[in-house]
């Protein structure tokens, strides 16, 4: 039987990189720095130490190590929050629009 992983349109690549990230929805367009743990073609997983709320509008920036491999640069939004310990809570956002 096949799990839901398995039904995915989109590979995931497993990272641990930083992403830097800005609430497009506050006035103030906080910036934080958090992990990116997984990226696919239409969303990543971030992981940070305190929840952004569902439908909440990003910017994400994720830098490249090797100068051949352009930066991800991209608006989202928030679509799933889950608590995995005190303090960590993984993000999920569907990405929108790559710049």
């Amino acid at each position: 039987m096949l799990n839901y992983d398995d039904k995915r349109n989109f590979y995931r690549m497993m990272l641990n990189s930083e992403v830097n990230i800005t609430i497009i929805d506050d006035e103030a367009n906080s910036d934080i720095v958090a992990t990116c743990r997984d990226l696919s073609a239409t969303g990543l997983a971030i992981e940070m130490s305190h929840p952004i709320d569902i439908g909440t509008h990003v910017r994400i920036n994720v830098g490249s190590a090797n100068s051949s491999i352009q930066a991800l640069d991209a608006r989202g939004k928030v679509m799933r929050v889950t608590e995995e310990a005190p303090d960590c809570f993984l993000i999920g956002v569907s990405i929108e629009e790559i710049d």
